[in-house]
């Protein structure tokens, strides 16, 4: 038994919305035999646009029944059969929620009239529900009211039952079917296409335009896992409707990936990534001369205009190596902001400052230890290559660090042998970096030595 259900709502999304009126519709694929249909009082104000739209006003819902008090009945119609509408996961996770919150639990098989008339009458300009009526020439009365949109809705879903030839909807009802989860504008198709490999992907809007990118090590699992989790909320109801395709790059290793969706997501800022959109190189070391022409050495947040000597993410981080500088090249921990006080130089009672901070020390002679200071870090920071699995059995993929910083990376030939960094160079693809990335690259490094390869 097919129960075809189209409801209007006081806004897009279940969490913070509520349902003002729904229509349900009793088929059992050749005849209609029962009909359902009611105002609900949504406990809050209809919003302007909404109350325009569907002509279902403030006024209007005053003496109808809350959701509450139609529960049961509703719940007694839907449980057991097969829950068919236009878009059916927006209509289902008002219920499901609503639901939940008197403690019922729906769970039933669920048909999309979008996605089945796709793939029933494929090509047709736009899969709307109107504009879907028009092309089949169904009238609809009453649009934008939960009654008119289900009557219409059952007279599509019956006509997708008797063209459907290739048995799509017998399809779709067997066992977890993946489809019955996707955004009603993805293809299925697409979704197939997925390798079973590392990669990033990307969901594009209905112009083309990349609004998300992600990393995996399995792009087929990671993007299906995306649609098997229906939120109610704004965010993730908005991110689905405006799915209208995927795309992806395969990458050699997970490693790759996870760079490669940085890089991407810095250079494409999509409209739904978040988290690496904040990420930053938040510390810098800076050098500088103070007005008695001695090189001092501090940490602050990152400058836009000035460049640091090294950046770092954490605080402690950056002290811990400005500390281990001071006390190894015998700098002065008041000239590098390691002691705030006014009190004597604690470096002074150690014997690792030699009086600078009193001009007993004269700026020639310490400068030229804190560009020691500096040349040693600089230098202390190494060159290597990672070197792994690449895309098929006759190529490697290579991700190069110089000086400490992540340079590129690229896929080589599985009989390629390069020991001269310049070289090396010429094969890789130049990537900007930052200090997550970094970290990223030194953890596999620490985590897989026997794949790190010392280069000059």
């Amino acid at each position: 038994m097919y129960a075809i259900v189209d409801i209007e709502t006081t806004g897009g999304y279940a969490v913070n919305n509520a349902i003002t009126e729904i229509a349900i519709v009793l088929h059992d694929g050749e005849h209609e035999f029962k009909r359902f249909e009611t105002l609900v009082n949504p406990g809050m104000p209809i919003p302007r646009y909404v109350q325009v739209l569907t002509g279902i006003t403030d006024d209007t819902i005053k003496e109808a029944p809350y959701f509450d008090e139609i529960a049961y009945e509703v719940f007694s119609m839907l449980q057991g059969n097969v829950f068919v509408a236009h878009n059916v996961n927006f209509d289902y996770s008002f219920l499901h929620h609503q639901f939940k919150k008197l403690g019922f639990l729906l769970n039933c098989k669920k048909l999309c009239t979008v996605r089945l008339g796709r793939k029933v009458f494929p090509g047709l300009p736009s899969y709307s529900l109107g504009n879907f009526c028009r092309s089949l020439e169904i009238d609809i009365t009453n649009r934008h009211r939960a009654g008119g949109d289900a009557v219409a809705t059952s007279l599509l879903f019956k006509k997708i039952l008797d063209n459907d030839k290739s048995g799509y909807v017998e399809s779709m009802l067997k066992g977890r079917n993946r489809e019955q989860y996707l955004p009603p504008n993805l293809p299925a198709e697409q979704l197939e296409q997925l390798p079973q490999l590392p990669g990033v992907y990307y969901f594009h809007d209905q112009n083309g335009k990349v609004i998300y990118v992600g990393k995996a090590r399995n792009l087929l699992r990671r993007v299906a896992s995306h649609f098997s989790n229906n939120k109610p909320n704004k965010q993730k109801q908005e991110f689905l409707h405006n799915i209208y395709s995927v795309s992806y790059q395969e990458c050699g290793t997970e490693l790759m990936a996870y760079l490669f969706e940085c890089i991407e997501i810095k250079r494409l800022w999509p409209k739904y990534n978040r988290s690496l959109k904040r990420f930053e190189q938040t510390y810098g070391l800076y050098l500088f001369e103070d007005m008695n022409g001695y090189l001092r050495l501090a940490i602050e947040k990152k400058k836009k205009h000035l460049k640091p000597v090294y950046t770092f993410s954490l605080l402690l981080e950056g002290q811990n190596i400005l500390r281990k500088m001071a006390a190894e090249f015998h700098l002065c921990p008041k000239l590098c902001f390691i002691q705030l006080n006014e009190g004597k130089c604690e470096g002074i009672k150690t014997g690792e400052c030699f009086g600078a901070c009193e001009q007993e020390e004269n700026a020639k002679s310490y400068n030229e230890r804190v560009e020691l200071a500096i040349g040693s870090l600089q230098n202390a920071l190494p060159t290597f290559t990672l070197i792994d699995d690449g895309r098929n059995i006759n190529e490697q993929s290579c991700i190069l660090v110089e000086n400490g910083k992540f340079y590129g990376m690229g896929y080589l030939s599985t009989d390629t042998t390069i020991t001269n960094k310049e070289e090396l160079k010429g094969c890789l693809t130049q990537y900007p970096e930052n200090d997550y990335m970094r970290g990223l690259i030194y953890h596999h490094a620490e985590k897989w030595p026997n794949k790190k390869v010392n280069i000059v």
